[in-house]
């Protein structure tokens, strides 16, 4: 048993659920099993279904491409069953930071806490650039001449990713089911564009294009150290491009199309009958996404060479249909990505604003960040804040270039929660669980194994970065969140008395 006053002091599942009804930090249980499923599928399929799997298979592993995503997707379901067991057990705000709270201690939670803020703040602000950036080529294709970013004396804003923000900071702080209600339209919408897409290009097809389904490995042009996986440079090999390693480096970079699904566990204090509606939710919505992403994977590679896309400089979709003359679709996709990254978007903030909710309610961070609205229900000035600090970095900065930043953090949030199921189990075999994973320990166990394997896939510039915000991270724990923990002050005061 660690000591109640060290830096692994953990905070109880009791305490956790009843931290949840505090009358001045307290949210409302609205969200349904549809719900949770449509927050799933909507942060999953965005723009990313349009290229990241055209941009794999061009620079990684040509048509295995294929292999990439089924490896990714089995990952990633591994690591939400985990998540969906911690989930229906504790039915809290936070996520992979709760949950690490009540299995592993303070400090591996703040550290998870401190993760998932990197990972939600960054894929926000960068889905938010990428609708800026899409909406400037949609009124390009329907030859609509209006200028999307402003000057503003020495500092050019782009008013698209400001604009869209705010909206949805708006509908989040009005209310959760609300935003979820209009977030359904966007994802039925987005979810028949690409099931429209993957029937059209069908019929571009050419098997020949399929071979070699895994090319040869060969040296990465202009590549460095810093460019290749860590894993390969530990090991001292030199930068290359497809073949196996190819294939487990396009699983790395295909997984940002399933982060998301850990944002879903965020939102579990707003679930009705979260037992039940949590693992449904979650597993369902994997289900659909995996699909969707492996056709239009299978689609991508069948209708050109990934040579061609290789050579198109910008691989995507849009590029493929364009390389068969089909130039129609471009429209099509536009409209479907911008409506996809719409509804990517609201989910983040709200994700986001659920795990600072959740450290500032154990005071990690300032206590007054998760007061909530009396008449919303809702953490409206955070909400609110996190809206204007993702406007800020979308409209000022090039976030985008972190892209990488955003699959490191929630590798490493995946990692944990993996580890953490059968530690509390051990510790706690009493807790009613929802769902449970099977053949536990081994399953998550592999589950921690193989998302750390995908972490050592990313770039070593990634991971210097990621090192850096931990440093960060640490520092700020020490200065201020050791000393203002909730936690630490129920024991100090147990002591006293």
């Amino acid at each position: 048993m660690t000591a109640p006053t060290s830096i692994f002091r953990r905070k109880s599942v009791e305490d956790s659920l009843a931290a949840a009804d505090d009358p001045d930090r307290h949210l409302r249980r609205s969200l349904t099993a549809w719900d949770l499923a449509v927050l799933g599928v909507a942060v999953a399929v965005g723009a990313g279904i349009f290229s990241v799997g055209a941009t794999a298979a061009a620079n990684y592993a040509g048509p295995s491409v294929i292999v990439s995503f089924i490896i990714a997707s089995i990952v990633c379901g591994l690591a939400i069953m985990c998540y969906a067991e911690f989930a229906s057990t504790l039915p809290v705000a936070g996520s992979a930071y709760t949950f690490s709270y009540a299995s592993m201690g303070e400090f591996v939670a703040w550290i998870i806490g401190w993760d998932l803020i990197l990972e939600m703040l960054l894929a926000a602000a960068v889905i938010a650039k990428f609708w800026g950036v899409y909406l400037a080529d949609a009124f390009g294709l329907f030859g609509i001449d209006v200028a999307t970013t402003l000057h503003l004396g020495p500092v050019d804003v782009e008013w698209g990713p400001v604009v869209i923000v705010a909206v949805f900071t708006t509908l989040l702080a009005i209310g959760t089911k609300l935003s979820t209600r209009v977030n359904s339209v966007f994802t039925i919408i987005k979810v028949g564009i690409t099931l429209f897409v993957i029937v059209a290009g069908f019929f571009y097809v050419d098997k020949a294009n399929y071979t070699p389904f895994v090319p040869p490995a060969q040296p990465a042009e202009g590549a460095t150290a810093l460019d290749q996986p860590l894993s390969a440079f530990l090991l001292g090999f030199e930068p290359t491009t497809y073949g196996v390693v190819g294939i487990l480096s396009g699983a790395a970079l295909v997984f940002f199309a399933f982060i998301g699904f850990d944002v879903v566990a965020t939102t579990a204090e707003e679930a009705h009958e979260p037992q039940r509606t949590i693992p449904r939710g979650i597993l369902g919505g994997l289900a659909v996404v995996t699909v969707l992403y492996i056709l239009v994977t299978v689609v991508v590679t069948g209708m050109v060479s990934y040579t061609e896309l290789a050579e198109s400089g910008s691989p995507s979709l849009t590029t493929a249909f364009v390389l068969v003359g089909a130039d129609w679709a471009g429209r099509i996709i536009s409209v479907g990505i911008l409506v996809g990254l719409t509804s990517v978007l609201m989910v983040l903030l709200l994700g986001l604003t659920r795990v600072v909710f959740a450290m500032s309610r154990d005071g990690l961070l300032p206590r007054g960040m998760s007061r909530t609205s009396p008449r919303f229900r809702t953490p409206v000035r955070l909400q609110v804040g996190a809206g204007i600090v993702v406007a800020l970095i979308a409209g000022l900065s090039e976030v985008e270039l972190l892209e990488e930043m955003i699959n490191i953090g929630t590798l490493s949030a995946f990692v944990l929660v993996s580890f953490g199921v059968p530690i509390l189990r051990r510790r706690r075999p009493d807790l009613t669980r929802g769902f449970t994973v099977p053949w536990s320990p081994a399953l998550p166990i592999i589950s921690g194994v193989a998302c750390l394997w995908l972490m050592l896939n990313l770039t070593t510039l990634t991971w210097a970065r990621f090192a850096v915000w931990l440093a960060i991270g640490v520092v700020i724990y020490a200065v201020y969140s050791y000393r203002h923990s909730v936690a630490g002050k129920q024991v100090e005061v147990a002591a006293q008395e």
